[in-house]
């Protein structure tokens, strides 16, 4: 059983935590690992963060998380940065022999995080979210094998089965039957994750998902999965092939045309808040449940469709989106995909998403309408 616990007012302290234990964050400087790092360092731990601005290398210049580690810097200064490619198996396993067993938690975050650029480059896709996901799993056997291992997965491990479930098309969404057992709750962890169409990063992180798991059972690392569908948040610089409400809100602030991807704008998203997530990591690291699979997302509350989305976005903007339409569909995108984040909930029940639809896109709307007045 994992031995730690976080020291902070919102959560119990465990028995073996002290200000010398370590959090190691790999994607440290993306949405979601930056987040972790924040909440992490909040607690009391020592941040140890991996990231090589592996997004320059995806998506352009215009991506770098650079400026996001000046930030982290900045602010935190314990933070310790290491720009090291998490496929590179010597220096990353040379650091977890360094930290041992003052490592506390490991979240693994980074990744190659598109659909379309992993078709591009398949090898490298893998190599990024599958084969080093292995490599580092191994390190942690190695050398910290008491650390609780926090996977961040995606809901793209379920293929698009969802889009096998009956839905009809309404004016503006894809909704479900009012008697379906996902119409209320949204998808939970039993919908089967084969026998259906993945994208080839679907499959890149469906294999790391079970990898995690089975290391869990195999080799008795305490592993938690997070399935996570949108994550957002103000501080979010998305991509055409990554970061849909984001994209879509910074599009429509700018007066620039949005693009509109098969299925008339139908296809139904919930979001979460990337603060929101990093407070159930902090749950997780505070009593954790070992070898846990979870559903991860904005839930009910926070759903909206590509076209509700445009809609929100111009009336907040006081414009009419410019908008471009793509009849063929993206390989593998789900129709309709709402969290059921219940199993989690269940688990720890302080924790619940703090923002709806409404807000989520009014932050994304004023924090673009900032970055474009200066």
């Amino acid at each position: 059983m994992y031995r730690r616990g976080l020291a902070c007012d919102e959560f119990a302290v465990g028995a073996g935590m002290d200000n010398r234990s370590i959090a190691v964050v790999t994607g440290s400087l993306g949405l979601v690992g930056s987040a972790a790092v924040r909440r992490f360092d909040a607690l009391g731990l020592d941040v140890v963060g991996i990231d090589n601005d592996g997004r320059r290398m995806f998506f352009g210049d215009e991506s770098s998380t650079a400026p996001q580690l000046a930030l982290l810097q900045t602010e935190l200064p314990r933070y310790r940065h290491l720009k090291l490619d998490i496929r590179d198996d010597q220096p990353i396993d040379d650091l977890f022999r360094e930290l041992g067993g003052r490592i506390a938690v490991v979240l693994h975050a980074a990744a190659q995080p598109s659909h379309d650029w992993a078709a591009r480059a398949p090898r490298i896709d893998f190599a990024i979210n599958a084969t080093a996901t292995l490599s580092l799993l191994e390190s942690v056997r190695a050398h910290a094998p008491e650390a609780l291992f926090l996977y961040m997965s995606s809901n793209k491990v379920y293929g698009d089965g969802p889009n096998q479930l009956p839905l009809r098309a309404a004016e503006t969404r894809f909704v479900l039957p009012a008697e379906h057992p996902f119409a209320v709750h949204g998808i939970d962890e039993t919908m089967p994750i084969d026998q259906c169409r993945h994208s080839l990063f679907g499959v890149s992180k469906t294999a790391a998902d079970l990898m995690v798991q089975e290391y869990s059972s195999r080799f008795g690392l305490d592993t938690m999965v997070f399935r996570a569908g949108c994550i957002t948040g103000p501080e979010h610089r998305a991509v055409p092939d990554h970061g849909f409400l984001a994209y879509l809100c910074e599009r429509v602030a700018a007066g620039l045309p949005y693009t509109v991807v098969g299925y008339g704008g139908r296809q139904v998203r919930d979001n979460l808040h990337v603060d929101d997530l990093a407070d159930a990591f902090a749950f997780a690291v505070s009593a954790p449940r070992v070898s846990g699979v979870y559903n991860i997302g904005g839930g009910p509350k926070a759903t909206v469709s590509v076209s509700e989305a445009l809609d929100l976005a111009g009336r907040l903007t006081e414009s009419v989106p410019i908008v471009e339409l793509v009849d063929e569909p993206r390989y593998g995108d789900h129709m309709w995909w709402v969290s059921d984040f219940r199993r989690f909930q269940a688990a720890y029940p302080a924790w619940r998403p703090s923002h709806g639809t409404d807000d989520l896109i009014a932050a994304l709307v004023d924090a673009q309408l900032a970055r474009l007045a200066k």
